[in-house]
Formats: structure tokens, C-alpha cells, sequence
């Protein structure tokens, strides 16, 4: 279904997005601790951050799942039959929906919005900081549901082409 290249990319940006949950998962640790502590080097340098334990949860754990689900991805695409224009589509909206769920929600741990709701909502938070960070979320939404759909329906025309092979 995709190229070996375009496979390996997805799986290299895969590794991209759980490097970047590691680091994600750094400031999340100092965040609840109030502190920088990695003993023995440095220990108890008090930091103050914004945000909240939610959203600093949510920001690691979306590097994680959009970064597995990339080299699933990656993988999977061996098992499907899809043209040339259907490839690009899955390959992009792909990198689409899993840089921008992922970006996004760093964001919102940073400046203390949610992105959920244009305007804010009943969420706390910068009202212009917050619309951006909803705005961004867009391409993540589509790419989402086009990169499923292709990778669904790819898989589908290649167990069709099988017919009653065991």
C-alpha cells in the first residue's frame, strides 16, 4: 500500500513522537515536583509552571499513542492495496493527525488552555492563546478520520484480492 520510504518515515516520525513524549514526560515529572530533582547532579532546583496535572498528562500520553500508532501504521500498510493519490493521502493525514494532536496538547499544558471550544468555553486560560491552539487542532481532527478510513478501506481491497486463498 504505501512505499518502503514512506513507511519508514511514518515509523521514524513514529519514534519522533515518543522522543518527544520522553521530553514531555520530563517537564510533567519537574511539574510535580515542583522542582528540578535528578539526583545526584541536581537536586531541589524549585521551578513554577503553568498549567495543570491534566493537561501535562494528557500532552505526554498523546506523544506516546500518536507515535505507537504511527509504527502500527507504518506497519499495517504492508496488508493493504491502495493507489497512488490514496497513499499520499494516508501518509499526510497521518503526520497531520498525530503531529497535531500531539503539538497542540503540549501547548495547552504550557499556557494553561484547553482548545476545546472557539472562545474558551468554561475553560481557563488566554481566550486568543486558546483559539489558536483550537484552530491548530483542525488538520489533527480530518487526518484522523481520512488516515483510518484509507488504511481501513486499503486492508478491505486487499483481503477482497485474495479471494478463498487459506
Amino acid at each position: 500500500m504505501l512505499s518502503e520510504k514512506r513507511r519508514v518515515l511514518l515509523a521514524l516520525n513514529g519514534v519522533g513522537l515518543l522522543i518527544t513524549a520522553v521530553a514531555t514526560g520530563w517537564v510533567y515529572f519537574f511539574f510535580l515536583l515542583g522542582a528540578i530533582d535528578l539526583w545526584p547532579i541536581n537536586t531541589d532546583v524549585p521551578v513554577s509552571m503553568s498549567g495543570d496535572r491534566r493537561a501535562w498528562n494528557m500532552a505526554h500520553l498523546e506523544g506516546i499513542t500518536n507515535g505507537t500508532l504511527f509504527i502500527a501504521i507504518a506497519m499495517a500498510a504492508r496488508f493493504g492495496t491502495l493507489g497512488p493519490r490514496a497513499q499520499n493521502w494516508l501518509f499526510w493525514s497521518t503526520l497531520a493527525f498525530g503531529w497535531f494532536f500531539t503539538l497542540p496538547a503540549i501547548a495547552n499544558a504550557v499556557f494553561g488552555t484547553r482548545g476545546l471550544e472557539f472562545g474558551g468555553g468554561p475553560f481557563p486560560g488566554d481566550v486568543l492563546t486558546n483559539n489558536l491552539i483550537f484552530l491548530a487542532g483542525w488538520p489533527a481532527v480530518i487526518g484522523v478520520h481520512i488516515s483510518f478510513g484509507l488504511l481501513f478501506w486499503g486492508i478491505w481491497q486487499r483481503y477482497r484480492q485474495m479471494g478463498d486463498e487459506e
